[in-house]
């Protein structure tokens, strides 16, 4: 395992781990929003290394220990150019990428933007570029009928309250648990000591139990760019979880249809969330995608 500590060309620094033999096929991780590297468990990169994987995860600015901002002035295409500051910094050339939430629509703002860094790409719990995440939270509050089905109130809600201030770590730790309990669904057991123990990993890993809340007013991507999806060449995989609470079903399957030649598949009992029952069928999902690939360009 290496720690790396990466600069971007703006200035920050971004703290980034890698784990498995830098021989093996490069993995880039990219997590939502404000979440940092430990939003992928230990348990799953491992998962991924023992598949003869290099994976690299990071911490996004404004979380963990990366560059926190006094102010939000930037934009997801910046966090984009992040992730390939991160790629530059381990020497990589090209990735197989897998993004989740948040992390999807930076996979797949790299597939336009950054191709030829990209060897596979796999988006998990996300929504297509032509959606309007905020009016889709709007209209879910407001009961307004869309295309696509929104988020469910009670998450909007959650989320609503996700920056105000614990008074100490174990409300901090409650307050997380709970939101974890909404995204997970309801069909997987919520095993509530697993998610206490990684929580506790990510507060530890960032030195404070303060729920970061920064990415919320990053500026988004323009849902004209949801058009130029019909141009991805890069080989992908798109993850619907059928319990996820914030882009239920179809979201995954409307984006798979955008991109020329991309597989949709459904993991049962996945729901916004990376429950330790479902690792081996998420990361045996993904290795497959990777190694199709590996063995097709060997």
């Amino acid at each position: 395992m290496t720690e790396l500590h990466i600069t971007t060309p703006d200035g920050l620094r971004l703290w980034s781990e890698s784990r498995g033999d830098p021989a093996d096929p490069p993995v880039l991780l990219i997590m939502g929003a404000n979440t940092s590297a430990l939003g992928w468990p230990d348990e799953f990169v491992d998962a991924l290394v023992a598949h003869h994987l290099h994976v690299v995860r990071y911490d996004h600015r404004d979380t963990g220990r990366s560059t926190h901002l006094d102010i939000t002035d930037y934009a997801l295409t910046d966090l984009a150019r992040d992730a390939v500051a991160v790629l530059d910094g381990h020497g990589i050339a090209t990735a197989h990428v897998v993004g989740l939430s948040m992390g999807g629509t930076l996979g797949q703002l790299l597939a336009l933007d950054h191709r030829d860094r990209l060897r596979t790409l796999t988006l998990m719990l996300t929504a297509a570029l032509d959606v309007d995440f905020a009016d889709s939270m709007r209209r879910a509050v407001e009961g307004e009928p869309t295309d696509l089905p929104t988020p469910t109130p009670r998450i909007v809600t959650a989320m609503a309250h996700r920056a105000d201030p614990a008074p100490d770590r174990a409300t901090a730790l409650h307050r997380r648990i709970d939101e974890w309990r909404l995204l997970a669904g309801e069909e997987i057991p919520f095993d509530a000591e697993e998610f206490r123990r990684w929580e506790n990993a990510v507060i530890d890993h960032a030195g404070s139990y303060r729920q970061p809340s920064a990415h919320a007013f990053a500026t988004p991507v323009p849902t004209e760019r949801g058009a130029e999806l019909r141009h991805v060449t890069t080989p992908t995989l798109v993850i619907q979880g059928p319990q996820d609470p914030i882009n239920p079903p179809p979201h995954g399957r409307h984006l798979a249809d955008l991109i020329p030649g991309a597989r949709c598949a459904t993991i049962p009992g996945l729901g916004h969330a990376l429950p330790g029952a479902l690792h081996r069928q998420i990361t045996t999902t993904i290795t497959d995608h990777i190694g199709h690939f590996e063995r097709t360009t060997a």
